[in-house]
Parts: C-alpha cells; sequence; structure tokens
C-alpha cells in the first residue's frame, strides 16, 4: 500500500519487490477489494488517514 500511496505504477511496483506484473496487479486490486476503495487515490488517503504516510514539504 505504501508503494502505491507514493505513486508507484503496478510495473514500478513489480520491479521494486521483484514480482511479476500481474502479481502486482493482484495484490492492488485485493487491497482495493479489503478496503473498498474505488481507485488507487482512495487508497492513497487510506494510507495517509491511517499514518502509513506522512506529507513532505
Amino acid at each position: 500500500m505504501v508503494l502505491v500511496a507514493r505513486g508507484l505504477s503496478n510495473h514500478e511496483i513489480a520491479t521494486h519487490l521483484h514480482i511479476s506484473h500481474g502479481t502486482a496487479k493482484a495484490h492492488v486490486t485485493n487491497l482495493l477489494d479489503k478496503l473498498a476503495a474505488r481507485d488507487r487515490v482512495q487508497l492513497v488517503i487510506t494510507a495517509y488517514e491511517a499514518g502509513l504516510m506522512t506529507p513532505t514539504p
């Protein structure tokens, strides 16, 4: 979720985590489903609200 909140694409997440693009996409889809989020923007908001991310100046 932190990688999504940082603005990484599925491809970038896959590269960062050394997993396939399909696996990264599946993880993002699971996050969307489990958190009942409409889109990646809501995941970012949730990450900030949960304290996983903090604004940088």
